[in-house]
Order: C-alpha cells, then structure tokens, then sequence
C-alpha cells in the first residue's frame, strides 16, 4: 500500500503548484490545465487546510481571489475587492449552501434567487464618471488590475456614454460595473476558420484568445479580434441605489450594458434547482462558453449582512458544470484501419473525465492535423467533448512539455497486415494497399451487415468469421450455413438458425423491395455513401449498367464530382470486385431499381447540396445530415462545383481547399442553422 504524503508536504506542493497556474492563466493566457483540474486541486488544498489549521499560511492560494499582476500594465486599484465565489458541483452542494446561510439569518427562508450564467471569459471593471468610459481594467489579484482601457475601447459591445438611449434614468456621478469580456462561440469559429483558410494558427478556445488580444499593448490588435461584454454587477455607485439584484441587472440594461438574456428570477430554491438541471443538458445551445451558473441571493442587502468566508460572500455560490473540455497525458498514437482501407489515427489518453464520462480514447481526426498542431505522445493535449459529440483532440499543451518528445512519424506500413501505406492524391488520407487486408474486410462486413440490417451480425461476428476463413468477401455472407456458425465460440443452435434466416431475409429484401441503393452503399465503395449509392442507383438502375458507366456519365449526377466517380471506377475494375460482383448475381442478390415519379422536395433548404467537413462544435455528422434533410436538403459526399454550401467544423480535410479553389460558399454550424430558419 503506497504511503501517505506528509500533509505539510502537500500542502506546501499543491501551494506551489496553484500559484503556477494562476500565473498562467491570468498574466500569460496560456493555462496548461483545465478549470476542472484547477478546481480539484483548490479542493484538495482547502481540506487539507480544514484538517490542519496551523498548515494554512496567510499566502496560501485559498486566501486570495488568484490572478497576477503583469509588469507591462499600469495599475488601478479597484474601489472594492473583485471577488471569486465558492464552487458547488452538485444539487446536493447547492442546497448544503443554503442550509448553512439559512441558519446564519432566518431571512434567507422567504428568500428569491436571480441565476445568472456562469460565462467563461475575461473579468473586467469598467470606470464611468458622469456617464462617460473613462478607465477598465482587468480583477488581477482582486485588490489591483491592469488598466487596459485603449483595448476596451475597440469593443464595441462597451458602451462609451451612458445612458445609450432615452431611457429616463440620469447617468449617476459615478459608476463602477463589473462584466466578462467574451467571444461567442459563433464569433469565435468563424475566426478560426478565417485563420485556417489563410494558412495561420488557430486558437484553442474564446476565453484564451479574449484574455490575450485585451492584454495587447497594440489596441489595433484587439479590435481585431470579436471581442463582446456581457455585465452583471455594480462595484460602486454614486447617485444610483438597488435593492435586488434584478433591479440591478435592469439597470445596467437600461443604462446600455449588455446583460445576458439567460438570467432568471426564482421564488424558491428549488426551482433553481430544476433550472439547473435544464440549462445542464442545453449548455451547448447557449451562444457562448459557459462553465456553470451563478446563483445569488436576490435581496442585496440581505447578501452583504450575510458577509464572507474567507474570500467567498455567503450570498451566492457558483454551480459548476461537469466539464468538458480538459487537458491529460497522450499516452501513445493509435491507427485505425477502416473499411476502405484508409487508415485513421487516434488519441490513447490517461483516463480523465470529461462531459460526464470517462475518456480513454480520442479522435485525431487525420495525419495532418497531427503534423499542423505538432502533436507528439508523450504531449499534454487539450481534449473536448460537447453533447454526445465523440472526444476529440484540440491541441497539445506545449508550455507542458518535458523533455525531448519525439514528433510523430507517420506509419509506413499498415498496422494490421504490414502492407505499405499510401497517400491518395489530392486527398488527406492515407491507406493500406492490401485488399486483403484483415482489418479491411472484418470493418468492410461489419459494414455490408449494418447496412443490409441483418440482426445478431456485429463487429464481433464479423471479425470471428473473417479470422476463421468463412468470409473473404462480403458475398460470402451469403453462403454461411448454421454448421459452421455452430464451431464458432458463443454460438448455440438457437443462435446460428436465427442469424442464417436473418441472413436469408436481407437476401430477399434486396431483391422484393428493389433496394438497389441500399446493395451499392453496402459495398464500402471509397467515398460512396448512402445519398451517393441512392443517386446512382436511381440513375443507372442496376449494377450492370453501372459497371458499363464511363466518367462522364457517372458526373451527370448530382454531387458526384471527379473523385467519387474516380472511386467507382477504380472499385468496378478491380478483379476480386469483378469475382464478387459474380458471386452475388449467382446468389440471387442483385437487385434493380424501381421507376419512380420524381419527388417534390419542400422546405427551407429545398434544391441545395451540402458537403460537411472537420468535427462540428455541438452536432454529429448524422445530427448535421438529419437537420439538413429534415429542411429539404441533400448531402453529399464530396465538393463540386454544383456543391451549394460546406458545412465547415474543427479541423477539415481537403475539401476546405477544394470550396475555396471552386469558389463554394462556406457555412460553420451556428450558419448552417441560420440558413434552416429563413
């Protein structure tokens, strides 16, 4: 059993430790970990000094709001201290909080509640004298800022005078507010995907590059970022009172602040509660990162009787989110070998939790993702994980790193049959040679199962029968009798007679419901997915008019450019598909089109083809897919000069560089719902 460490060690070390990162997230912008593991360290440190009081020195990072004071800002002084609020993870931790203040005054019973979101950006105090800007400044350590008022002048959400309108109310003599500069998250990827497109870095997330571009010493640079203000307190006020705190935040509206139109107003605690739990799971529709929600006594008065505990006002408390974007150890680079042979690499991680889930693996989209970022093992990474979306690598965290750490070199030779590896041309991807590759073929009938749906055949299944030798190509599906299932481990009589008539059932389907499309997607033909195999089958008819088809006819079709009818050539000219194709016409398996009337597609994207490209921020790929068909338009697999829109995320391929080069218009997702509505 590992021995405990001495507590005035630890506490010494996690003293260390904290100050480290608050230096690095508020002087230098560049946080090497997340506010979770930031979060866990506090608590941890806090404990220790609960449990020994004598260990607890005036320093100590939990005796001060946290936040540096950088040599190259002039200072200010804030009127009042800018204070953090204590933390709570759980229902359970919010109603802990109102017992405690509850017993403390007996007002708090009747007491009503204003929630606010928790946005996750840079604070700022914003000086007004008779009604005009006249300074900003960053919290700092919460006693003293920076004064960056140039750079606040750039944003333009920040109003200059006050009032900004008629609004009936005089700017008071003086006025103090408290806000959050911010990037929404729309904002934000649209620069990202101005910078991708010229060729320069791409930032890691809003709050970082918002904190950085205010902290220029150059306010051109600022205001060319789209910095934005959202503001929720009052520091000081001379000539303005406010009994609540929703009178408050009527105020700065009226005064022309920008005030987050999330906040709401609660009889009781528990429906702030319930609130909590609903805007948990919608977290990703909010229009800006936001890292929980701040809950505060809506009787101001009451909350400054209330007082502190240590530095933390009893009066509110901040519900924090689980977290969904961390940083943890790249333990090595994985490849995957797909159906199509082209390999994919992935992240192997030391298990952190993230999104409410524990990551162990991560998607690095494709090789030259992992050469843009310069991502070694060994690297300390970002990764995200939002709604259901699959945990994806951001970046490496390189002021982390130790050592020599080795770039990453790309595999020559497949992981899975040690064939040599190529490049597609003009594409990102890299693939195996082999087309008997093993890992090819047990992904490839895996997928012709999938697609034909036929029940009990998985990715299990189909790698036991691709290692016993029963299935070389998918048409052998077709030809697998219940006697040989039977020699399979797991299998029992009942087990292998309902996967034979299972089998036997899709054979039939293809061939009574004319599910020519369906046979075509099933096929794993590079670049051919399920509206492409449709397109073509509606075309062509059958699978012996489409084998006879040249290029150009092949391009007749809608959404299908060079490259995907360059793919069906090369699939159709193959001998061992010549072989299969054979073999699935002798088993009965080859359907034919049905004739059908022409379709009247209805709706807001009605008669436009989009191409979707890179990781979306909140939608899968399918979840994309489904919006746009719900809406009346069609997905394709690749750009063309017919292509209406991209539909651009995190990290694209080269079909970013082929829309710019035909001059195709570029959407990111928050466009791409935009275009739904109207």
């Amino acid at each position: 059993m590992p021995q405990k460490q001495d507590p005035a060690a630890r506490v010494e070390e996690l003293s260390r430790v904290l100050a480290e990162h608050n230096y690095r997230y508020h002087v230098l912008s560049a946080p090497i970990v997340s506010d979770a593991e930031y979060d866990a360290l506090f608590r941890e440190l806090k404990a220790l000094e609960e449990e020994h009081p004598e260990l607890a020195k005036p320093t100590s990072p939990t005796k001060r709001v946290g936040g540096f004071i950088s040599d190259k800002f002039v200072k200010v002084r804030h009127p009042a201290p800018i204070l953090s609020l204590s933390n709570a993870f759980s229902p359970d931790d919010v109603r802990a909080w109102f017992d405690r203040i509850r017993r403390l005054d007996d007002r708090v019973e009747a007491a009503d509640f204003v929630v606010e979101p928790k946005i996750d950006g840079l604070t700022v105090v914003l000086h007004y004298e008779n009604g005009a800007f006249v300074r900003g400044a960053t919290r700092g350590d919460g006693e003293v800022g920076e004064d960056i008022t140039p750079n606040l002048r750039t944003v333009r959400a920040l109003p200059l005078h006050i009032p900004v309108t008629q609004s009936g109310s005089a700017a008071p003599t003086r006025l103090v507010v408290r806000g959050e500069a911010v990037i929404f998250t729309k904002d934000f990827e649209r620069l990202n995907a101005a910078l991708k497109a010229e060729g320069k870095d791409t930032y890691v997330n809003p709050r970082n590059t918002a904190s950085g571009a205010l902290r220029q010493l150059d306010s051109s640079l600022t205001a060319a970022r789209p910095i934005s203000l959202l503001c929720y307190a009052v520091v000081e006020a001379v000539g303005a009172r406010f009994a609540t705190q929703w009178e408050l935040l009527t105020y700065l509206r009226e005064m022309g602040f920008p005030v987050a139109s999330q906040v709401r107003k609660f009889a009781n605690l528990e429906g702030v509660i319930a609130y909590l739990e609903e805007q948990s799971n919608v977290r990703d529709q909010l229009p800006f990162e936001a890292d929980g929600i701040v809950i505060k006594l809506n009787d101001l008065r009451l909350a400054a009787e209330l007082g502190f505990v240590g530095k933390d006002p009893r009066g509110a408390i901040a519900f924090k989110f689980p977290a969904r974007e961390v940083s943890t150890l790249l333990q090595d680079i994985g490849v995957n070998v797909g159906r199509t042979g082209v390999l994919t690499p992935y992240a192997i991680l030391e298990p952190v939790a993230v999104g409410g889930v524990t990551v162990r693996q991560a998607t690095l989209h494709n090789f030259d993702f992992i050469k843009e970022k310069d991502i070694r093992p060994g690297d300390r990474v970002w990764i995200k994980r939002a709604g259901e979306v699959i945990p994806y690598v951001i970046g490496p965290i390189v002021e982390a790193r130790t050592g020599r750490l080795r770039r990453y070199k790309l595999p020559e030779k497949c992981p899975s049959c040690g064939e040599p590896v190529e490049r597609v041309e003009g594409e990102v991807a890299y693939f195996c040679v082999n087309s008997a590759c093993p890992a090819q073929l047990t992904r490839l009938v895996e997928h012709f199962a999938a697609v034909l749906d036929i029940v009990g055949f998985g990715e299990k299944l189909a790698a036991q029968v691709v290692a016993a030798g029963l299935v070389k190509d998918v048409a052998d599906c077709f030809l697998l009798e219940k006697d040989k299932l039977l020699e399979l481990p797991g299998f029992a009589e009942k087990k292998a007679q309902n996967l034979v008539e299972s089998i036997a059932a899709a054979r039939e389907r293809l061939v009574a419901e004319h599910q020519l499309g369906r046979l075509i997607s099933a096929l794993g033909i590079r670049s051919v997915g399920e509206v492409a195999a449709n397109d073509l089958a509606a075309h062509f008819g059958s699978l012996d008019a489409l084998q006879a088809a040249a290029a150009d006819d092949l391009q007749q079709i809608d959404g299908v450019g060079p490259s995907v009818s360059q793919a069906v050539l090369d699939w159709f000219k193959l001998p061992r598909n010549q072989v299969l194709l054979a073999k699935l016409k002798k088993l009965g398996a080859w359907p034919v089109a049905e004739k059908r009337a022409a379709r009247v597609v209805e709706g807001t994207l009605a008669g436009q083809t989009f191409v979707i490209t890179g990781t979306l921020p909140t939608w899968s790929r399918d979840e994309a897919k489904s919006f746009i068909e719900a809406h009346g338009g069609k997905v394709v697999d690749s750009v063309s000069k017919k292509t209406s829109y991209l539909v651009l995320g995190e990290a694209p391929g080269s079909k970013l560089a082929k829309a710019q080069s035909l001059s195709v218009p570029i959407v990111d997702e928050a466009g791409l719902r935009k275009l739904g509505e109207h």
